[in-house]
């Protein structure tokens, strides 16, 4: 605990068997409470290498429900068990679990309410294996988010987030699609709540078990992140009214 708030930490997980040992080892038990793993019907041996590493709260769907789904299922149990610090960490080990520390800190010590890992602040992203293609993409769906949206994040596409209690419980992320654009739809809710991301530089390692998506998919989620900017804007201005805004 860090000033006696309680910190979960979630892992949406799809064939993290090969990555998830290492992700553990390097969670700060020190101050962790507990945590979740959500099982997205994986193939591979993921549930039963996560009772071998005794992870208390290990949940599995019975269908394949998506990743925002997955994360839905996530931040519902970590709500139920009274977590004040909800830390979202991809279990394929593409991003250090050494930083949950800081990002904790600054939530406790109410700094900020919601803090991201960038793997674009610095220039660990292509040093840590980005594949150029999705770098370029980055930074051109970045630009073109913070130009519709008037923001200035360094990128929207990280999947390591933490989040306080109140922000979780204010917005009304049930309602957000159950596939990988529900990381963006999440993030313009936070800001039409008003409240402010922090970000800190987070070195990134891809691997060929690091989990990915092919392009055909990558394709339809940069539409959709684009799609939801521009609903975000539109709603602003009151010129549409979006039940992911309300």
């Amino acid at each position: 605990m860090i000033n006696n708030q309680k910190i979960v930490i979630v892992l949406p997980a799809y064939n993290a068997s090969q990555t998830l040992e290492n992700t553990i080892r390097e969670i700060p038990l020190d101050i962790v409470d507990d945590i979740i793993l959500v099982d997205d019907q994986s193939t591979d041996n993921t549930i039963n290498v996560a009772k071998s590493l005794n992870i208390k709260h290990i949940i599995q769907h019975e269908k394949n429900k998506g990743y925002g789904g997955n994360q839905k299922t996530c931040y519902k149990k970590a709500l139920s068990l009274n977590a004040d610090i909800i830390i979202m960490l991809h279990p394929d080990y593409q991003y250090t679990p050494k930083l949950i520390h800081s990002m904790a800190y600054l939530i406790a010590n109410n700094v900020y309410p919601v803090v991201i890992g960038s793997r674009i602040l610095g220039k660990g992203a292509l040093q840590g294996g980005m594949p150029l293609y999705k770098y370029i993409a980055n930074r051109f769906l970045t630009l073109i988010q913070n130009l519709i949206i008037n923001q200035k994040l360094s990128e929207y596409h990280t999947g390591y987030r933490a989040f306080s209690r109140e922000v979780l419980e204010a917005i009304p992320f049930e309602v957000n699609s159950d596939n990988f654009i529900f990381d963006n739809q999440l993030l313009c809710q936070i800001f039409n709540k008003g409240y402010q991301i922090a970000e800190i530089t987070c070195p990134t390692k891809y691997a060929k078990e690091s989990s990915s998506i092919n392009f055909k998919n990558s394709t339809i989620y940069g539409l959709g992140v684009l799609k939801t900017s521009v609903q975000y804007a539109l709603h602003r201005k009151r010129l549409i009214s979006n039940k992911l805004f309300k």
